[in-house]
C-alpha cells in the first residue's frame, strides 16, 4: 500500500495492483480493511484462486534451458528438507537461530516457520529411531546376508580408539547397501575383547547370517575372527572362509617395501619440491617460471605425507610434469642451490618417470578395490593376478630389481599360492557370467606355469583342470546348502551365447584372457551346472553383474540368491579417501561427556541420511558437541525402550 493525502486531511492507501484507494487513517480507520483487500485483490499476484493451487515456477536446467514447474508450499517437504541440510551439511543445530540464516529463509518463502535447534534435535532421534527399527528387522531376517567390514578411529591425542563397524548387503531390487551399524570405544586392543565388541554389535542387531567379515591383515584380528567362529553358528566350511583379508591394506603393505628402495633420484626431487613449498614467497617464484616456461596448467607440485603412500607418487609425478620450470625456478631464486645439496637434473626426472609409471598400477588397483557402491569380489583373482604379472614384468629391469624382490616377497605371503585364496573368491568368478570356468582355468594354467615352469603345457592343462574341477565341486556343496536352505527348484535351460570380445581395459591378465575366449563344460541336470555350462556372455565395460542377475533370477533362483550373497562381500575394509593411510582414521577431540550409545546414534544417523555412498566425515566435532541433540536422542531413547538392553548390556542410565 501507498499512502497519499486527498488535501483534506484524510489519509488514503493506494493499491499497487489495482490501484484503488482505500481509508488508511491509522487513528480513524485501522489496517484490517487493508488486510482484508490484500487477500480479495484480483490482481494481487500472490493470491490464489483455490488454496491448493499450485504456483508456476521457471527452473533452470543444468543444460542452461529452462522448464516450467508446478510449486506449492509444503511443511512437510521443507522438515524434511531441513532435517537433511543439517545432517547432511554436517551444519550445527544452532545455526538454524543464526540470524542471517532466519533472514536468508524469510527471503526464500516468508511462509516458512523455522523450529528451534531443540525441535530439530528431536526430528534427528526420531529419524534413528525410525530408521534403526526398520534396519533391525532387515538384518535380523535370517535370509539376509551381511557382510560386515571394520575399521578403527582414533582421537586426535592418540588416546581413544574407536570401532566403526559397517553392513554391506544387496537388496531385493539388487542394489548395494551399506550401513554404519557400530560406532563403540574400545579399550583393549586385544583379539579376544575386540571379538566380544564385534560379536556384541552382531547379537545387538539380532544378525543371524553374518557371511563374512573384512579385516585389515593384523595379528590380532586374526585372534578376533578365532574368537567369532567359535561363537558363530552354521559359518559356510565352519568358519574357514569367514575371514577375508583387506586387498588395499595388503597392496599398501607391498608398496610399502618397495618404498624402502627410495633412490637418492627421488630422494633429490622430494628435498627440491619441499624446498619450494616452504614460503609463499618460492611458491610465487615457481609460478612465474611456470608461465616463463609455457606451462600453461593449473597443477602445481604436491606436498607429500609420510602416512600416505600415494603422497610420494602424487609429489614425484607432478614434479615430472612440471620439470621445465625447476631450472627456471634456479635462476629466480639464488638460495636454490646452494641450501640444497643437489638439485634436480633431467637424468633425475627420467628415473622419477619411471618408479611413476610402476607405481601407477598399484594407485589404481587400491582406488578401484576400495569403491562401496559396486561389487568388486568378482574381480578380485583377476586384479591380483594382474599385481603377479606387473611385478614379473618389471623385475627385469636393473634399476627396479632389488625393489621388486621385497615387493614379491610380500605378494607371495598372502596371494603366491591358489589355496592362499579365500574360497568365495573363487566362487565370485563363477557367478560372473563374463568370467565363469574358463576364466579360472586360464587364471590357473598362468599361477601353474609360474610355479612349476618344467611341466609341459598338456600337464599344466590337466592340472588346471583338475583344479577347477575341485572349486566348482565346492561351489555345489554351497549350493546343495542353499536349496536345503530356501527350498528352491532348478531352472530352464538357454541356448549359449557365442563370446564377443568388446573391451578397452588396462588390465592386462584380464585382456590376456579375454583374447583366449570361453569354454564350455559338459551338460548335467543340475542347476549349478547349467548354469556353468552356458558360454560366458559377452563383455563391455559397462557391463552391470548385480543387472544381469536381476533379469536371469528367474533362470536360476537358487543361483542368483547365491549371487546376491556373495556378490556383496567387501575385499577392502577401507573407503578410497583412507584406503591410502598408513596411520589409520582419526576422530578429533570433543569436550562433552556423551555416552557411546547417543555417539554411535549421531553417526549412524549421519550416514543414513546421506544420499553418498562415500564413508562419513573424519571431523565430527559439530555433532559431538551439540550437548541438546544429545540429551533429546538419551530421552527418546529411553521413552520408547531402545536402550543398550539391545546389545545385551545394561540400560543407559539418564
Amino acid at each position: 500500500m501507498i499512502k497519499e493525502d486527498d488535501g483534506m486531511g484524510r489519509r488514503y492507501g493506494k493499491c499497487q495492483w489495482c490501484e484503488r484507494l482505500l481509508k488508511a487513517d491509522v487513528e480513524r480507520n485501522g489496517t484490517s480493511s487493508l488486510l482484508k483487500h490484500v487477500g480479495r485483490c484480483q490482481k494481487n499476484p500472490d493470491k490464489l484462486q483455490d488454496p491448493t493451487q499450485t504456483k508456476l515456477n521457471l527452473k533452470k536446467e543444468s543444460n542452461g534451458d529452462t522448464s516450467v514447474k508446478t510449486w506449492k508450499h509444503d511443511d512437510a517437504r521443507i522438515k524434511k528438507a531441513l532435517l537433511n541440510l543439517f545432517v547432511v551439511g554436517e551444519l550445527p543445530f544452532k545455526f538454524v537461530e543464526n540470524e542471517a540464516f532466519v533472514e536468508y529463509t524469510n527471503a526464500l518463502n516468508a511462509k516458512v516457520v523455522l523450529p528451534s535447534r531443540h525441535t530439530i534435535s528431536r526430528n534427528v532421534s526420531k529419524f534413528y529411531i525410525e530408521e534403526r527399527t526398520k534396519m533391525l528387522q532387515f538384518l535380523s531376517n535370517p535370509k539376509t546376508a551381511i557382510h560386515l567390514t571394520t575399521d578403527t578411529w582414533t582421537s586426535s591425542c592418540q588416546r581413544t580408539t574407536y570401532m566403526v563397524v559397517t553392513a554391506h548387503f544387496i537388496d531385493e531390487n539388487w542394489m548395494m547397501h551399506k550401513r554404519i551399524i557400530n560406532f563403540r570405544e574400545i579399550d583393549s586392543h586385544k583379539g579376544e575383547d575386540m571379538g566380544r565388541e564385534l560379536l556384541d554389535c552382531i547379537c545387538g542387531w539380532g544378525m543371524k547370517n553374518v557371511m563374512t567379515i573384512t579385516l585389515d591383515n593384523a595379528a590380532t584380528n586374526d585372534k578376533a575372527i578365532d574368537f567369532l567362529v567359535k561363537k558363530l553358528p552354521n559359518l559356510y566350511e565352519g568358519g574357514k572362509n569367514f575371514q577375508v583379508r583387506c586387498m588395499a591394506h595388503i597392496l599398501n603393505l607391498i608398496v610399502k617395501d618397495g618404498l624402502k628402495y627410495q633412490n637418492y633420484h627421488v630422494e633429490c626431487i622430494q628435498k627440491a619440491v619441499r624446498y619450494i613449498r616452504l614460503s609463499p614467497q618460492r611458491i610465487n617464484k615457481f609460478k612465474k617460471a611456470m608461465k616463463d616456461c609455457g606451462l600453461q596448467t593449473k597443477k602445481f607440485l604436491c606436498a607429500d605425507t609420510p602416512t600416505r603412500w600415494n603422497s610420494t607418487f602424487e609429489l614425484l609425478k607432478s614434479a615430472y610434469e612440471l620439470r621445465e620450470a625447476f631450472t627456471e625456478f634456479g635462476i629466480r631464486d639464488k638460495s636454490y642451490e646452494r641450501d640444497l645439496d643437489r638439485v634436480p637434473e633431467n637424468y633425475d626426472f627420467e628415473v622419477v618417470t619411471e618408479m611413476v609409471k610402476f607405481f601407477e598400477k598399484f594407485k589404481t588397483k587400491t582406488e578401484l578395490v576400495s569403491a562401496t557402491s559396486k561389487p568388486l569380489v568378482n574381480l578380485f583373482i583377476r586384479e591380483v593376478l594382474d599385481v603377479d604379472i606387473h611385478l614379473r614384468k618389471w623385475s627385469t629391469k636393473p634399476m627396479f630389481l632389488d625393489m621388486v624382490k621385497d615387493m614379491r616377497t610380500k605378494y607371495d605371503k598372502y596371494w603366491g599360492a591358489y589355496n592362499k585364496m579365500n574360497d568365495f573368491m573363487y566362487f565370485a568368478v563363477l557367478l560372473d557370467p563374463t568370467t565363469k570356468s574358463p576364466f579360472l582355468l586360464h587364471a590357473f594354467k598362468k599361477m601353474i606355469g609360474y610355479m612349476e615352469p618344467s611341466l609341459t603345457p598338456a600337464s599344466m592343462d590337466i592340472k588346471a583342470r583338475q583344479m577347477v574341477r575341485e572349486v566348482e565341486n565346492r561351489m555345489e556343496n554351497l549350493f546343495m546348502t542353499y536349496l536345503e536352505r530356501f527350498d528352491s527348484g532348478g531352472s530352464s535351460q538357454q541356448e549359449a551365447s557365442q563370446i564377443a570380445i568388446d573391451v578397452d581395459d588396462d588390465n592386462d591378465f584380464f585382456g590376456d584372457f579375454l583374447c583366449t575366449g570361453g569354454s564350455n563344460s559338459d551338460p548335467t541336470d543340475n542347476e549349478l551346472q547349467t548354469y556353468l555350462k552356458e558360454n560366458i556372455v559377452n563383455y563391455k565395460k559397462d557391463f552391470s553383474i548385480l543387472g544381469w542377475w536381476r533379469v536371469n533370477a528367474i533362470r536360476f533362483p537358487t543361483i542368483a540368491r547365491m549371487a546376491k550373497d556373495i556378490l556383496a562381500i567387501q575385499i577392502s575394509s577401507v573407503a578410497s579417501e583412507s584406503a591410502f593411510s598408513t596411520c589409520g582414521r582419526v576422530v578429533s577431540e570433543y569436550q562433552t561427556s556423551l555416552s557411546t550409545l547417543i555417539v554411535e546414534a549421531l553417526l549412524c544417523t549421519h550416514d543414513w541420511v546421506r544420499k553418498s555412498t562415500n564413508p562419513i566425515i573424519d571431523n565430527v566435532d559439530d555433532i559431538l558437541n551439540d550437548d541438546d541433540i544429545a540429551l533429546e536422542i538419551a530421552q527418546t531413547l529411553n521413552m520408547l525402550h531402545i536402550d543398550d538392553n539391545d546389545r545385551g548390556k545394561k540400560p543407559m542410565e539418564d
